[in-house]
C-alpha cells in the first residue's frame, strides 16, 4: 500500500524503496549493486516519461515518511544513508537518460542541417522535420553565412551570444541559427530581411569584425541549399577578390558568377589583353595589383599610387608600361572596360599564378 503522502502518478518510481529503507533498518548495511540498478533504471524511465526531477525527490521524500521503519530499533543514520544512496542512484540514472536525449536530439538537429543545406533528402520527409524547427519550407527563405578569426560550433559562445541577440530582438520567428563548417549559419524567412541584415550585424560584431554574407532568398528545401550555396560563394569571390565589406549580398555580386560561366571565354579574354604582361620585369603580377588599384580606386592615380605605397610618377611610370607592353590605355574609357574585365577575370581565376 502506497503512504499517504506518496502521489499515485509517481507510485511506480518509488517501486521497492519501503524493502530497501526495511532492509537498512534491520541489516545496516549499504544497498546492494541490485538495489542501485533497480534506483538508476527507475530514474531513466522517469526521465524518459518526461517528468521533472524536483517533483521525484519530492516523491521520494514523501516515501521516506511514509515508510519509515518504526517499532524495530532501527538507526536513522543508517536508513538515511540508504535514502542518499537510492536517492542518488534514482538522480544518476535520470540525469544519464537526460544526457542521451540531448546527444540524440543534437544528433538529428546536425542530421536534418546537414540535409537541409544538401539537399539530400526526400523533400517531403525534409519539409515534415523543418517544422519541428519552426521552418515552413513552402514558404521562401534565405541563408546568410558568417566566419570569423576562428572555427564555431554548437554551444560556442560566440552562437549563443548571436542567438540571445535575434530572440532578444525578434522573439520566435521562424530563425535557425546553427554552424557549418566552423562557420555562423543563419535560416530566415525571405520576407523578413530585417532578420539577416541584424544577425550580420550581430555576427560581424561577435566574431570580431567577421564577413558575413547573404544569400538570395529563394522558394522551398532546394531554395534553401541555392540560398546557402550563394552565400558560400560570396565569401569564396571575396577571398578572390579581395573584398573587405563586412556584409556581402549574393544579389549585388551576380555579375561575378556571369563573367566566369564560360570559364574558357575568360581565360581567352585574359590570355589576350593581359598575357603579354609576363614579358615586364618582375612578371605579370606588378602590374596586375598595378591594375587593380586604379579601378578600385576609381581610376584616380593618386589614390591608386597611395594604395600601391608608390609615388604618383612611379604608378604613372607603370600604367605607361601597361599600355606599351597591351596596346591598351587603362586611362581610355574604350579600353578600360575590356581591361577592368580581364583583370576581375584574372583575380577570380588566379592568374597569373595558376596556368590555365
Amino acid at each position: 500500500m502506497v503512504g499517504r503522502d506518496v502521489s499515485e502518478e509517481n507510485e511506480e518510481y518509488v517501486e521497492g524503496y519501503a524493502r530497501i529503507l526495511a532492509d537498512a533498518s534491520v541489516t545496516g548495511r549499504r544497498l546492494t549493486r541490485e538495489d542501485l540498478d533497480s534506483r538508476r533504471a527507475l530514474g531513466v524511465q522517469a526521465a524518459e516519461a518526461g517528468l521533472g526531477l524536483r517533483a521525484l525527490v519530492g516523491a521520494h521524500l514523501a516515501a521516506t515518511r511514509a515508510y519509515w521503519p518504526a517499532g524495530n530499533g532501527a538507526s536513522v543514520d543508517d536508513v538515511l544513508a540508504a535514502v542518499e544512496q537510492a536517492v542518488d542512484a534514482f538522480a544518476e540514472g535520470y540525469e544519464r537518460a537526460q544526457r542521451l536525449a540531448v546527444r540524440r536530439e543534437e544528433a538529428a538537429r546536425r542530421e536534418f542541417i546537414d540535409d537541409l543545406l544538401y539537399g539530400r533528402s526526400d523533400l517531403g520527409r525534409l519539409a515534415q522535420r523543418a517544422e519541428r524547427y519552426g521552418l515552413r519550407l513552402s514558404y521562401e527563405h534565405a541563408v546568410a553565412v558568417a566566419r570569423g578569426t576562428v572555427a564555431y560550433e554548437e554551444g560556442d559562445a560566440v552562437l549563443r551570444e548571436v542567438e540571445h541577440a535575434l530572440i532578444g530582438r525578434f522573439g520566435d520567428r521562424s530563425i535557425l541559427l546553427t554552424t557549418k563548417d566552423g562557420r555562423l549559419v543563419c535560416i530566415a524567412p525571405g520576407d523578413q530581411g530585417e532578420v539577416l541584415a541584424y544577425f550580420a550585424k550581430q555576427a560581424s560584431s561577435a566574431t570580431g569584425g567577421g564577413q558575413v554574407a547573404i544569400g538570395r532568398p529563394q522558394p522551398g528545401a532546394a531554395g534553401v541549399v541555392q540560398s546557402y550555396e550563394e552565400a558560400l560563394n560570396a565569401l569564396d569571390l571575396a577571398d578572390r577578390l579581395e573584398l573587405d565589406e563586412p556584409v556581402l549580398r549574393a544579389a549585388d555580386l551576380l555579375v561575378y558568377p556571369v563573367l566566369t560561366r564560360d570559364r574558357q571565354a575568360m581565360a581567352d579574354l585574359v590570355e589576350s589583353a593581359l598575357g603579354s604582361l609576363r614579358q615586364a620585369r618582375g612578371g605579370a603580377q606588378p602590374l596586375l595589383d598595378t591594375l587593380t588599384a586604379y579601378f578600385d580606386s576609381g581610376c584616380v592615380s593618386a589614390e591608386a599610387a597611395r594604395r600601391l605605397s608608390l609615388s604618383v610618377r612611379a604608378f604613372t611610370y607603370r600604367l605607361e608600361r601597361i599600355h606599351k607592353l597591351t596596346g591598351a590605355d587603362p586611362s581610355d574609357p574604350v579600353h578600360r572596360y575590356t581591361l577592368q574585365t580581364a583583370v576581375i577575370g584574372a583575380r577570380l581565376l588566379d592568374w597569373p599564378t595558376k596556368p590555365f
